[in-house]
This record gives C-alpha cells, sequence and structure tokens, in this order.
C-alpha cells in the first residue's frame, strides 16, 4: 500500500530543512563553545556547526516574540497541577460558623482596640458601641503616629476607607448587616492592585505605577463590608524587607527588620496598625514575616486563593493568605477570601469546613530530627510546644520528610518563572534602578534568569512531580504535621508541593522577639490545621502578647 504523509507534516520537514542549512550566523562557534559551560555538555566542531541555523531561528523567534504584548493577568498555558495522580477533591463539609461574643464592651483605653481579635470587634460595631467611622479613625491615627519608625506602610488609603466606613455605618443602622467582618479595617501587601491607588510592588521602577482594575480579594473584603486602611510594604518585587523607601521594622526590635516579603502586612498587624492583613508567599513570605511579627499567618493550599490583581512572582508557586492576631482571625478572613475565580485559572470550587472534633483524635506527626537538632531557644519552644499537645493526650508520630530530591536545584522553578514575569524590565536596563544590587539581590536574581536552561526548568519540574507523589503518601496519613519553623526543609518543600500550613507563635528568643511553630496539613485541609493551632491558642497567650513599645 502506498504510503501517504500528511501535507502538514510534509512542508514541516521541508521548511526546517531549509531554514536549518547552513548560512552566515550572527553566532560564532566560539560563542557556542562558552555556552556550553553553563550547560555542562561539550559538541563536536561538525555538531556545533549544524546548530546554526536553529539558533538564528530561535533568536528570530525571540525577537519577535518581545514584540507582542502579554498583560500581566496572563498565566501560562502550562499551568502547574499541585493534585496527586488519582487525587480526589475533599467533599464540601458545613461551611464554619464564627460566632460573634454579645458581651463585648468598649474597653477604658481606647488604644486597646488596636489589639482585639476579629470577633470582638465585630460585637462591638454590630451592636453600634462604636461605629466603623470611629474605629477606622482610630486605625489611621495610629498609622500617622507609628509608622515612620516602621516603614510598613506604602500608601494610606484613608479617602477611601472613611468612605467605606461611613457606608458600614449606615448600612448597620438600617439593619443591613453583612456578616463579621462588616466595617472591620484591614491592609494588603502592595503586591495587590487597587484602582484609584498606586500599586508599586515595593520597587523604585514601580513606585508610581497606577493599575486601573481592583484584585479579586480586595474586591472580595469589600464584598463583606470590610474597610481598605493601607497598602502595606512588600519587600521589593515580594523579596526581604527593603523596598525603596526604607527598611520595614519588626516591632519587638525596632533594629531588625520585619522579614519578608509581606514584611508590612506583619509589622503593621503586630504593631495593631490593622487588625489583619493580607500577604502572599512564594517561598516563606507570609510565615516567614509572621513568626518574626510575632503574628499568625496562613498560607493556604495552592489556587486556594485567587491572584488576579496580584503580582506574579511565581504562577506555580504563589499564594495569598491572612496575617492576624490569631488562627480564628485567620479562618474569617480566609473564609472570606478563598474560591473560585475564572480570571485565575489555579482556582477551584473546593469547600472550606471547620468540623470539631476533640484534639485527642488528630492524626498527627511530628518532625522529630529537624526538632530534635535545634538546641537553641527556638527548638527549647518547639518542645514545649509540643508538651502542651501531649499533655492533652495527642498522640504523635515521629517522621521525616522525603529527601532523595534536588533540592540545589528547586530554586532555578521560582527563578526561571520570576524572570519570565520580569523580561521588560531587565531588558529595559530598568532593573538597575532598584534599591538593592548586590548579589543575593532581586535585581542580580532576575538578571541571572536569563541563563536558566529552559529543559532544566522541565525537568526540575518533573522531579517535583515525583516529590508531590511520595509526600502525598505521607502526608495523607496525618491531619496534621508539627514543624519547627526555622529548620530542615518543610518551607521549601511544603511551598513547592502546594500543601498549607499556619505559623502559630509559641514564645520568644533569647533577646525578647517572638518564634513560632508551623503547622502543615494536608491539601485543602487549612481546616484541620486552624482548628489545632486554636486548641494551643486557647492554653497559651502567645498570641495576645503584643510589642510593648507600640501598647498605650
Amino acid at each position: 500500500m502506498k504510503k501517504i504523509y500528511p501535507i502538514v507534516g510534509l512542508f514541516t520537514l521541508i521548511w526546517a530543512t531549509d531554514s536549518c542549512k547552513t548560512k552566515e550566523s550572527t553566532f560564532s562557534d566560539k560563542d557556542i563553545k562558552r555556552s556550553e559551560k553553563l550547560i555542562g555538555l561539550e559538541f563536536s566542531k561538525e555538531n556545533i556547526k549544524t546548530m546554526h541555523g536553529y539558533l538564528e531561528r530561535n533568536k528570530s523567534g525571540y525577537d519577535s516574540l518581545r514584540s507582542y504584548e502579554t498583560s500581566n493577568e496572563t498565566f501560562p498555558a502550562v499551568t502547574f497541577d499541585p493534585h496527586p495522580l488519582g487525587f480526589t477533591f475533599p467533599e464540601k463539609g458545613p461551611s464554619p460558623v464564627f460566632e460573634i461574643p454579645g458581651d463585648v464592651e468598649l474597653p477604658e483605653n481606647l488604644q486597646d482596640l488596636a489589639f482585639y481579635p476579629i470577633p470582638k470587634l465585630a460585637s462591638l460595631i454590630k451592636n453600634q458601641k462604636i461605629s466603623s467611622e470611629d474605629l477606622t479613625q482610630l486605625f489611621i491615627e495610629r498609622i500617622k503616629k507609628y509608622d515612620a519608625q516602621l516603614e510598613a506602610v506604602i500608601t494610606l488609603t484613608e479617602d477611601l476607607a472613611m468612605a467605606q466606613a461611613k457606608k458600614a455605618d449606615q448600612e448597620i443602622a438600617s439593619g443591613n448587616y453583612r456578616g463579621i467582618l462588616h466595617g472591620i479595617p484591614y491592609g494588603v501587601k502592595d503586591l495587590m492592585a487597587v484602582e484609584g491607588y498606586p500599586t508599586t510592588w515595593g520597587a523604585e521602577p514601580y513606585k508610581d505605577q497606577m493599575i486601573d482594575y481592583t484584585s479579586t480579594v480586595v474586591k472580595k473584603l469589600e464584598a463583606q463590608g470590610a474597610v481598605l486602611v493601607a497598602k502595606l510594604v512588600s519587600g521589593s518585587l515580594a523579596r526581604g524587607d527593603v523596598w525603596f523607601g526604607g527598611k520595614t521594622k519588626n516591632p519587638w526590635d525596632l533594629t531588625q527588620g520585619a522579614s519578608g516579603s509581606s514584611a508590612g502586612s506583619g509589622s503593621a498587624t503586630s504593631a495593631g496598625l490593622v487588625p489583619f492583613a493580607l500577604g502572599t508567599e512564594t517561598l516563606g513570605s507570609i510565615t516567614a514575616p509572621a513568626t518574626r511579627n510575632g503574628v499568625t499567618g496562613l498560607r493556604p493550599t495552592y489556587g486556594r486563593v485567587s491572584r488576579y490583581g496580584v503580582m506574579a512572582l511565581s504562577w506555580s508557586m504563589d499564594k495569598v493568605g491572612p496575617l492576624a492576631r490569631n488562627a480564628e482571625d485567620c479562618a474569617i478572613v480566609f473564609e472570606a477570601i478563598y474560591g473560585k475565580d475564572w480570571q485565575d485559572p489555579s482556582t477551584n470550587e473546593v469547600g472550606f469546613s471547620m468540623q470539631k472534633k476533640n484534639v485527642k483524635d488528630f492524626k498527627v506527626a511530628y518532625l522529630k530530627k529537624d526538632i530534635d537538632s535545634d538546641t537553641t531557644e527556638y527548638g527549647d519552644n518547639t518542645r514545649a510546644a509540643l508538651k502542651v499537645y501531649q499533655d492533652l493526650g495527642v498522640q504523635m508520630d515521629s517522621i521525616e520528610l522525603p529527601t532523595n530530591y534536588p533540592y540545589s536545584v528547586f530554586d532555578i522553578i521560582l527563578r526561571a518563572e520570576a524572570g519570565t514575569f520580569f523580561d521588560d524590565l531587565v531588558r529595559s536596563g530598568e532593573v538597575d534602578t532598584m534599591v538593592e544590587q548586590h548579589g543575593g539581590s532581586r535585581a542580580n536574581s532576575l538578571r541571572q534568569s536569563r541563563f536558566i536552561p529552559a529543559v532544566e526548568y522541565l525537568q526540575a519540574n518533573r522531579q517535583r512531580r515525583q516529590m508531590i507523589e511520595e509526600t502525598n503518601k505521607l502526608f495523607q496519613q496525618y491531619d496534621v504535621i508539627i514543624a519547627p519553623s526555622n529548620r530542615g526543609r518543610q518551607l521549601f518543600l511544603t511551598n513547592l508541593t502546594g500543601h498549607p500550613v499556619v505559623s502559630v507563635p509559641n514564645g520568644f528568643d533569647k533577646d525578647g522577639r517572638p518564634t513560632s511553630i508551623t503547622l502543615i496539613g494536608n491539601l485543602y485541609d487549612e481546616g484541620s490545621i486552624i482548628a489545632f493551632a486554636k486548641v494551643y491558642q486557647e492554653l497559651t497567650d502567645f498570641d495576645e502578647k503584643h510589642p510593648p513599645k507600640f501598647v498605650d
């Protein structure tokens, strides 16, 4: 039988053959030989000569690609999937119900309100013992009084806040109470777009940037009646606590940075400039400032919260979550912002519930080797936290996280994706105007991203897929895994696999600065780790400690 070649395939063969003929090239053999060192390969002279056509065609394609505009909100067509093979989405349980206490009275010193958890503030507002306008004004005055010391606020959204607070008061007075966040002030990391206000991303090249739409998370909080008082510091392009205006400080120790990159969210919440704030995490940017500033931080499962209108650093690793007074406050905020958003292809419809059960019924493990290896006060505080649970009768298995993976290469996933989003910044040379320019700076990270081979990026993601499978087999045996916040690979691993964590204050170091433990949960099971954290916080008072210099 006569073989018939598809005509498209034939044309492709002819075109490829013709385009790859040897011709004068802008690349020399020497150029290619130098590049071989970066990828760890060595080709023969004859093979190098055959490459010129393809390399020229590739370069022409790159140049053509750059002439097409790509919006900030465009995800790559290859979207990260955190779900292991055969993963079944959990069935939706009952939505959490948050009680608003009815017996809350105004304190003699109104400044004490700066450190009240959300339910107590909600009680005062709902029962009209204080207006949202007065409460909002209190937080605005605290920002004006204290932020010069902290450098946690980039933009005070005073006009918007007072308008939202006035509207909240009118609605509540007319019997239209929207829920527990109605009239409650808050702040957002300045990676989140708010129409009418700058969205600076914490970086000099973008300090005047105006985005003409509002991020989904801000819209969701607005729909709940919450009041936006400030856009808070992001370390420059989501790295560290240094931004174009200075360095955000830890309110417990003003000689120390607030950690990053949700530095403003952690510092402002801790110092009582806002009751809660939204942050983002790619590789520690919620949990690190939560730890450093002594607040509770929830990093949800990857894809739980929409990132529409939020600066992208790594499409396959970025998450949005709350920093707040305690675990219950984190749950309240999370319940308001999670869910499917058609503008973010990573989001889904999985529900959020917090089914009550006896703490002894939780299946719990802990990273014994990592905890035991820490002989500092951090380790002592972690072991003391374990004892709190053990005294309640909680049984714990000792486990270790998967080790047989190329952890030293996984960082290229973040760096390659960041380099893609900020390619125009690097190619324009404006990256040179960023404040930090040292070897570990975001500016330098973006420059070197141009030298990460696509093959290695994909190979790293294949290893990541294998790690997801192994990690899931381990984690699915437990409801909660207790880990030290500053030891081992849990932070790196869980950010790569997309698992949720909550960072919980558990004491202080020898210099009086906060420490924390980390509770890791299964995909979409934020409810278990929040409930487990809540038990700890009901038995300890670390979440009720506040930096003395900011308590009036």
